[in-house]
């Protein structure tokens, strides 16, 4: 296959990466969370400063496209008023969080069966008071705070390593790319969880242990030549002390729809226009971005009926995952957004294929199902790999692809 580039390192907004429709600026959002005005600001920026096309990461967070080296230093201006810019960029590197979108238990209280978003506290009418299962809002955005600050005192760490605050009834962020995770164990209790290690450690001070199982990264050589990955270092035997708790059983990503929380809709591909996300501001909700490449708006009641959106779970555009492609990104050595709407409606329901521009796989980096990689002869795929793994067929060109799927799932003679 053609060979790739590896940066090593994700773009912020700081520090932006080249992509071959102007930089990209990756915007965290403060504690996975924006405010309507902020969201508005994000738009705005989008459409003045780039060229108003929106993507929601892997890692819930933004990025806005287009961006140029001339209108760089503006659209910092613009978005540090509201909050949305780190003071340097060691800080904005380090704070590689994802979080929840999901409430978690109210602090003191036994959470209740495990189970998941929409089954706790069902029936429960307003002003009743807390009991069993009780979930809280603030619990999660406390949590959020207190591990946000620990970050700035987090030794060196590797440009891609990070931290997923999935503490709801049951973990949801599995899947999503985290180094350290902040779980929750079968019996309730926080724990801080390796990733790439089955159990836990207790949780005293989430601040102090978080940090303290950094360093332990750090000391046991989880660091080479600038890179490192905590289920790396985990897979070569070495596991940090006290790890002895199991984490609730998890969750898998949730579908588009109405959920406790709010209303949670779909993005294709995880993009979007300016005037999507300034839409939705207009709604005066909080805004949660999710690595699912959905966003959760926060106490909606309804689903919003906003151009762009996707709001039906069975919608075949949520059965595909495809990077941005060429001519976009400099790598691709396809155009996978538009292969991908015409692959789209002939998988099955409950069938997921990823489409990768090139053998790196940003947009799915683990294993899937059905995997189809550029390449400068045609696309290839993978069964049950990575972009990057041996093919099964290669040379296939998107009709001859599209025959493969049809034949799939054609009746037997």
């Amino acid at each position: 296959m053609t060979a790739w580039e590896i940066k090593g390192w994700c773009p912020g907004a700081l520090r932006p990466m080249q992509s071959g429709d102007g930089l990209v600026v990756r915007i965290r959002p403060p504690q996975g969370r924006l405010t309507p005005e902020q969201a508005q600001a994000i738009a705005d920026a989008a459409e003045t400063h780039g060229n108003g096309i929106l993507d929601l990461s892997a890692r819930a967070n933004l990025q806005l496209r287009g961006v140029t080296e001339a209108s760089h230093p503006r659209l910092i201006d613009d978005l540090r008023h509201h909050g949305l810019i780190d003071p340097d960029i060691q800080t904005e590197s380090l704070r590689n969080l994802i979080v929840t979108p999901f409430r978690a238990p109210r602090p003191g209280l036994d959470p209740g069966p495990l189970v998941g978003p929409g089954t706790l506290d069902e029936g429960r009418g307003p002003g009743s008071s807390p009991g069993r299962g009780s979930l809280d809002a603030t619990a999660t955005d406390t949590l959020a705070a207190t591990l946000t600050a620990a970050l700035a005192r987090m030794p060196r760490l590797p440009g891609k390593f990070g931290f997923a605050l999935d503490t709801g009834p049951r973990p949801v962020l599995t899947e999503a790319s985290a180094d350290i995770r902040v779980e929750r164990s079968r019996d309730g209790r926080l724990i801080l969880r390796p990733d790439g290690h089955p159990l836990g450690q207790p949780v005293t001070d989430l601040a102090r242990d978080t940090i303290a199982i950094a360093e332990w990264f750090v000391a046991n050589g989880g660091i080479s030549n600038g890179r490192g990955r905590m289920a790396a270092l985990i897979a070569r035997g070495i596991v940090p002390p006290d790890c002895t708790l199991a984490p609730a059983e998890p969750l898998p990503a949730p579908a588009p729809g109405l959920h406790p929380d709010g209303a949670l809709v779909a993005l294709a591909f995880g993009q979007m226009q300016a005037a999507t996300l300034r839409a939705l501001a207009a709604l005066g909700h909080k805004i949660r971005p999710t690595p699912w490449r959905m966003l959760l708006i926060v106490g909606a009641t309804t689903l919003p009926k906003i151009a762009g959106l996707i709001i039906d779970p069975a919608d075949p555009m949520l059965r595909i995952t495809a990077c941005t492609g060429a001519p976009a990104c400099p790598q691709a050595r396809g155009d996978t957004r538009q292969l991908a709407r015409q692959i789209a409606p002939h998988l099955a329901p409950g069938q997921s294929l990823h489409l990768s521009g090139c053998a790196k796989g940003c947009a799915h980096p683990g294993p899937a199902p059905l995997t189809l990689t550029a390449t400068d002869k045609g696309y290839v795929l993978i069964r049950h790999g990575t972009a990057h793994d041996t093919p099964s067929l290669t040379g296939l060109s998107p009709q001859a692809i599209l025959n493969h799927l049809k034949a799939l799932h054609a009746p037997p003679l």
